[in-house]
């Protein structure tokens, strides 16, 4: 299993706005999940763009310390390293996500990451973990069946229906997603995952194939991008607005979520734009009976 040295330590902490190195504690552990999630947007820009980076666990680091995020695969995976050269006992799971109107599903394109702490009396207490999910949990949820306000949304934890002694979080209702599936089962390494990143970011017939999307959580609100489109989602409800020119577009990704495209060059973030604003207008005119109907 990789291990980062103390350097990279130091600069992937450095990269989400922490400046110690603690030893593990449930207090650090909720700092390092907040700042991860704050400066780490959820994204398929590099699928978008036919530039997808690897999942291996150095490829997810480089990608981290060099400015960018990406997803699941890539988010969870760094943040497990990380927290694993930190000195937490962390379980990697086989998960699933269902999507809205779908069926309850584990198969592996999720990566779910567990922590096991000792509490004040000395007893083993599980968290679940996520970084790669975009609007889901802001802090590490205690594996323990119940419901979960972390505004603007609430979450639950359950028994899950698909796998024995597995778990689900559901997701508010309100959301993006109904909820993830977790094998309890815990995966050594990233094998399992591998083809399903190879699907995901190079078969047309990915869901984020061709979506410019990227997401991310506060303490209070979620935001995406979805093509020329950002959305927050706070208690007031959910505010939109449509970015019409490449300036706002690339102040939206810079000023919301951290991301400047540092890997791309100016051709290429014109090429993105152009390529997402030819998809904007092709939605809205699909969409435009419906807009005019109410």
């Amino acid at each position: 299993m990789y291990t980062m040295s103390k350097d990279e330590i130091k600069a992937y902490l450095y990269r989400i706005g922490i400046v110690d190195v603690e030893a593990p504690s449930k207090a650090y552990l909720f700092e390092l999940h907040k700042a991860h999630i704050k400066a780490l947007p959820w994204q398929t820009i590099d699928i978008f763009a036919r530039k997808p980076a690897s999942i291996d666990y150095k490829q997810s680091i480089a990608l981290v310390l060099g400015g960018r995020s990406g997803y699941c695969f890539h988010l969870n995976g760094a943040f497990s390293v990380l927290l694993r050269s930190l000195g937490y006992r962390v379980s990697m799971h086989r998960a699933g996500v269902q999507p809205l109107g779908a069926e309850p599903r584990i198969n592996s394109f999720h990566l779910g990451l567990t922590v096991s702490l000792l509490n004040e009396q000395l007893e083993e207490e599980t968290w679940i973990i996520d970084a790669g999910l975009g609007d889901m949990p802001f802090e590490p949820l205690p594996l323990k069946y119940g419901e979960y306000k972390q505004a603007p949304f609430v979450y639950k934890v359950t028994a899950s229906g698909i796998a024995k002694e597995g778990w689900r979080l559901e997701h508010d209702p309100q959301a993006s997603i109904t909820g993830v599936d977790f094998d309890p089962m815990a995966v050594e390494d990233l094998e399992e995952f591998k083809p399903k990143h190879d699907f995901y970011s190079r078969a047309p017939e990915s869901p984020w194939f061709d979506l410019f999307l990227i997401r991310n959580r506060s303490a209070a609100e979620g935001a995406e991008i979805r093509g020329c489109v950002l959305k927050k989602h706070d208690q007031y409800g959910v505010h939109k607005t449509e970015l019409h020119t490449k300036s706002m577009w690339l102040e939206a990704l810079a000023d919301h979520f951290g991301e400047k495209l540092l890997n791309y060059s100016s051709a290429e973030k014109d090429e993105l734009w152009s390529r997402v604003q030819a998809a904007h207008e092709d939605w809205k005119r699909s969409t435009a009976g419906t807009h005019s109907n109410g």
